[in-house]
């Protein structure tokens, strides 16, 4: 875990027990001090205050002797965990994970508020928004701190990032690194997932914004009332100050119902709302842009990336980004240089005569999306390739095969990341209910797929790997094996006469 080099005053157990309403019997908290606080005890250093929490096989106070090795000094958990705890003084809570955050920040004197600070969420489109907001501040002269999916930064350093949201010591001890590095902005994926299990307890964020919902996670959350109400939860007072909301969707209009935060709009084409696009023309290489923001602000501009979606993201970036106090002319002078996130519509270039992309599509709606931007775009064939995740949510995968055959002149279904389901039963349930036509084709091997699709191309077409986007590596039977979309692609684009 990366920590700040500023030495963490000491605070005692006395005092982090009355912040969290925490019970304990020994008798001496006052003379127990700790200099931070981690989850993992593998991560723990001298003066660490080890969270044990309960974990889906072993609770994590079963770890206390370990993290006591490695220098804890105390250990919070709640009343399962502290019955099998003898050798360390313990604070007892319901819901330790829930702690954990707020004992951090508080150790870290609040790091996130020290900076301009930007959570955002949604199904699609936050490692793009995120990403296109850090790209802007760092040109515009504003260091800045982006955690997500593809990667974390503090200014131009790259950190390696576990997942889209850090546990909560993890996240507030590099935010708290961030402020010592003198970072002005943080931008932050923040998932469902995150919400639901407390890794932003402590948080706060100067906006929470939101770029839409569609079918995911399920097998996580159960039903799509309880995959929004994760997300809604990051708009309250709690959390944030205010709210950006892309009200193009059914959702949005859901969380605009419920909101109690301040609302600033975004659309692309409702000129009610606060930020829109009031003009849009589409040429070869470039699109050119004029978009009204709050109170008539107008930047004309143009950029490279492709998309609606990507339009949807653009717009939410630069709304942000006024907000943050950037001026809207060096926006307008920077956009045009913008590229995106990572995996995310990327290009693989050699030379040859079709397009080649990698998109990390992994939704109905995102298939959908890109697809429908590539038909527009295109004068030859689509040429899409797609598998589904395995021991992941079941019920999207007739939807993502569905919208595949849909959106594609030829539509190749291969293998994700099987992990520990058999390769052949997560195909067959994408082609659950279909038709397949003669142009499409089920190979199970994702290279061989790949080899298979730019085979295929001819001149004028593109050729579309979905699903993996940026990840360097492919899980099967529970074993990772070095796989980048990007490589392989290239790789078969080369072998091709």
């Amino acid at each position: 875990m990366l920590r700040p080099h500023d030495p963490i005053p000491g605070r005692n157990l006395r005092a982090v027990g009355e912040l969290t309403s925490a019970f304990s019997k020994y008798p001496d908290l006052e003379n127990i001090a700790i200099t931070g606080v981690s989850i993992d005890s593998h991560q723990i250093e001298a003066g660490d205050l080890f969270v044990a929490v309960a974990g889906a096989k072993v609770h994590g106070a079963t770890y206390a002797g370990n993290a006591k090795l490695n220098g804890a000094v105390a250990v919070l958990t709640d009343e399962v965990g502290a019955a099998l705890i003898t050798d360390l003084p313990v604070l007892v809570v319901a819901d330790p994970r829930a702690a954990a955050g707020v004992i951090a920040a508080w150790l870290h004197n609040e790091p996130m508020r020290d900076m301009f600070s930007v959570g955002v969420t949604g199904t699609n489109g936050k490692t793009t928004v995120t990403t296109l907001l850090h790209q802007i501040a760092m040109v515009a002269g504003r260091q800045s701190g982006l955690v997500g999916t593809v990667e974390t930064r503090i200014g131009d350093e790259v950190v390696q990032a576990l997942r889209t949201t850090p546990e909560a010591p993890e996240l507030q001890s590099l935010a708290a690194v961030m402020r010592e590095r003198h970072m002005r902005n943080l931008f932050m994926e923040v998932s469902s997932h995150a919400v639901s299990l407390n890794r932003i307890g402590g948080s706060h964020f100067d906006i929470a914004a939101f770029t839409n919902l569609s079918q995911d996670h399920l097998d996580f959350h159960g039903n799509m009332d309880s995959y929004f109400a994760a997300k809604a939860a990051l708009f309250s007072y709690k959390y944030a100050d205010t709210a950006y909301i892309n009200i193009d969707s059914t959702w949005a209009k859901k969380l605009l119902e419920i909101q109690e935060l301040p609302v600033v709009s975004i659309s692309r084409n409702t000129k009610s709302a606060d930020w829109y696009f009031e003009r849009i023309e589409t040429g070869a290489h470039s699109t050119e842009l004029a978009i009204r923001g709050a109170g008539g602000i107008l930047i004309e501009t143009t950029t490279k990336l492709v998309g609606e979606f990507n339009l949807d993201n653009l717009l939410m970036a630069i709304a942000i980004c006024v907000a943050s106090g950037i001026d809207p002319i060096d926006i307008a002078a920077i956009t045009p240089s913008l590229i995106g996130a990572e995996g995310r519509l990327e290009k693989v270039d050699l030379g040859q005569s079709f397009t080649a992309l990698v998109d990390y599509a992994h939704s109905p709606d995102s298939v959908t999306s890109v697809l429908e931007t590539l038909r527009k775009s295109t004068s030859g064939k689509v040429i899409a390739l797609l598998g589904c995740g395995g021991d992941r949510d079941k019920s999207k995968r007739p939807l993502m095969g569905a919208a595949l055959l849909a959106g594609s002149d030829m539509a190749i279904f291969t293998s994700d990341n099987p992990r520990s389901e058999d390769p052949a039963s997560i195909v067959k349930d994408m082609v659950s209910g279909l038709t397949l036509p003669a142009t499409s084709a089920i190979e199970l091997d994702r290279k061989r797929a790949i080899e298979i699709a730019v085979a295929a191309a001819k001149p004028g077409d593109v050729v579309v790997l979905l699903g993996k986007g940026h990840e360097p590596g492919q899980e099967i039977a529970g074993v990772k094996h070095n796989f980048d979309d990007r490589l392989v692609l290239a790789a078969a684009i080369e072998a091709t006469p």
